[in-house]
């Protein structure tokens, strides 16, 4: 029997992001993971070591790996239409858990529990799914200002609701990360 799961997850680069918006450079959700990876394992380092949480690091990182695995079957659905209104968004979920689904079956039997809440968040640590959760709109502010850099102001809105939704979410580690690192990405390096 042919296990796809692997093949698929190497499709993440076909799907590209922001498809409402116009891009200087596309991004595609196999570099949006990679970056969301790196955030979450520094978000729950910057918690461990600042503000004496117990988070682990290493899962953080993994989780941020596959937090939009789904979208290699569903697309990027752009966050102005997923969030329009409630029903939008329980549909929206619907279609992530049968794609989630998809994706696990096609795993050998006997790995799917190991995957299944890499996919879906069950049985997760609530609070290192909220760090996934910053850290991927931590990403998606990066996006934002590089694409604001290269002089594209398409952006510009963007940027601004996501750095207040950031903040709205009054998570320490998140605000560090604001604080210390972001400043960098104004910077030509």
């Amino acid at each position: 029997m042919s296990n796809e799961f692997y093949a698929l997850m190497g499709r993440m680069r076909y799907i590209t992001r922001w498809g409402l918006m116009r891009n200087t450079y596309s991004e595609n959700i196999q570099e949006h993971s990679h970056m969301v990876a790196v955030i979450a394992h520094a978000l729950a380092v910057i918690g461990n070591k600042r503000f004496g949480k117990a988070y682990n690091p290493d899962r953080a990182a993994v989780l941020g790996l596959y937090h939009d695995a789904h979208e290699i079957i569903t697309g990027d659905m752009p966050t102005p239409v997923k969030y329009q209104n409630e029903d939008i968004l329980v549909a929206f979920k619907a279609v992530e858990d049968s794609a989630n689904e998809k994706l696990l079956n096609k795993l050998p039997e006997d790995l799917r529990e190991e995957f299944a809440s890499l996919l879906t968040g069950e049985n997760e640590d609530e609070e290192l799914l909220v760090l996934i959760k910053a850290a991927d709109r931590l990403s998606a502010l990066i996006k934002c200002i590089e694409e604001r850099k290269a002089g594209n102001t398409e952006f510009k809105e963007a940027e601004k609701s996501t750095l207040k939704r950031i903040k709205k979410m009054n998570i320490p580690e998140a605000d560090v990360f604001l604080n210390e690192f972001l400043p960098a990405y104004e910077q030509t390096l």
